[in-house]
C-alpha cells in the first residue's frame, strides 16, 4: 500500500502547534477602551444634567408643608430655557437664556441666588416682572388684590416648621390664574407686613410656603435674603418628588436606605392642587 497517496504532503498539519481560541487582546487597549466608555458615560449624563432633568435635595423647612426635607425632587432643566447657570459652576459662557419661556405664577422654581451666583435654593413664583407684591397682617397682595385664602386646621404635628416652635395653620391660597396649594402661618411674624415691592424688569419674585420661616423675596440680600431673581439664575422647574427620608437617614448606613423611607412621598407630583 502507498501510505503517501492516502496523506498529500501538503495537506499535513503539526499538531504541535496550538491554534487560538479567540482574539488576542491587549490590556493596553483594554484600558483605552474602558476610558472611552467612561468618557461617553460622563459626557451623556452631563448633557441629561444640563438639558433634561436634575436632582436636588431639600434641606430646610421654607418650603413646608409642600416640600420636606429630605424630599429627592427632580427638577425640568427645559422648562424656562438654558442659561449658564444651567451648566454646573455656572461657567460665564454666554448671557441671558437660550429658548426662554416665562415661567408661570405659582411655580415651584430652583433658582441661584443672586448674592452668591452659586447656592441653589426653592422658592414658589410669587411675581412676575412688573407685579406689585405686599403681605398685610399675613394676607398675600399681587397687584393690589388680596389673594383669597381658606384655613384648613392647625398643622397638627408640626410645630418644627415654625422658627418659634409654634404649630402652624394652614391655608389654602389662590393665585390670580386660579393654582391652589398650601401655605402655613406661625402667627405673628415681621414678615407678616412689608412694603410694597415694585418687581423689576427681567426679575422674579419669590417666597417660601411656609411664609414665617422663609428669608426670601421679602428680605434684601444684604439681610441674609433672596431679593428679586434675575430671569438668568432660573435653574428649573420642580415637578416630583422622586422618593424621600426621614431626619437619621445616611449614605454609610445602608438600613436607613428602607426604614427612614417615607413611603407616601414616592413619585408625589408638584402641581397645585385642589383640596380634597
Amino acid at each position: 500500500m502507498n501510505d503517501a497517496a492516502d496523506t498529500p504532503a501538503d495537506d499535513a498539519v503539526d499538531e504541535d502547534i496550538a491554534t487560538p481560541a479567540g482574539p488576542v487582546t491587549d490590556p493596553k487597549a483594554e484600558l483605552v477602551d474602558m476610558a472611552k466608555t467612561i468618557v461617553y458615560a460622563l459626557l451623556i449624563a452631563l448633557v441629561l444634567r444640563i438639558f433634561l432633568f436634575q436632582p436636588f435635595t431639600i434641606p430646610s423647612s421654607s418650603m413646608r408643608p409642600n416640600l420636606l426635607i429630605g424630599d429627592y425632587v427632580v427638577v425640568s432643566k427645559f422648562s424656562y430655557g438654558f442659561s449658564r447657570n444651567s451648566i454646573p459652576f455656572s461657567p460665564p459662557l454666554f448671557k441671558g437664556r437660550v429658548f426662554a419661556a416665562t415661567p408661570k405664577r405659582g411655580d415651584v422654581v430652583v433658582f441661584k441666588t443672586p448674592a452668591e451666583g452659586h447656592k441653589d435654593l426653592i422658592k414658589r413664583l410669587i411675581g412676575l416682572p412688573g407685579d406689585t407684591i405686599q403681605m398685610t397682617n399675613g394676607v398675600l397682595t399681587v397687584n393690589g388684590k388680596a389673594l383669597p385664602r381658606e384655613a384648613d386646621g392647625l398643622a397638627e404635628g408640626d410645630a418644627g416648621a415654625c422658627p418659634n416652635d409654634a404649630t402652624p395653620m394652614r391655608y389654602w391660597e389662590t393665585n390670580a390664574i386660579g393654582r391652589r396649594y398650601i401655605t402655613y402661618d406661625c402667627g405673628l411674624s415681621r414678615l407678616d407686613n412689608t412694603p410694597e415691592y415694585l418687581v423689576p424688569e427681567g426679575q422674579y419674585f419669590f417666597m417660601g410656603d411656609n411664609r414665617d420661616n422663609s428669608l426670601d423675596s421679602r428680605v434684601a440680600p444684604e439681610s441674609g435674603g433672596v431679593g428679586y431673581v434675575p430671569a438668568e439664575n432660573l435653574v428649573g422647574k420642580a415637578e416630583t418628588v422622586l422618593a424621600s427620608w426621614k431626619e437619621g437617614a445616611s449614605l454609610f448606613k445602608p438600613w436607613t436606605w428602607v426604614l427612614n423611607l417615607r413611603w407616601n412621598r414616592f413619585f408625589h407630583s408638584m402641581k397645585a392642587q385642589a383640596p380634597a
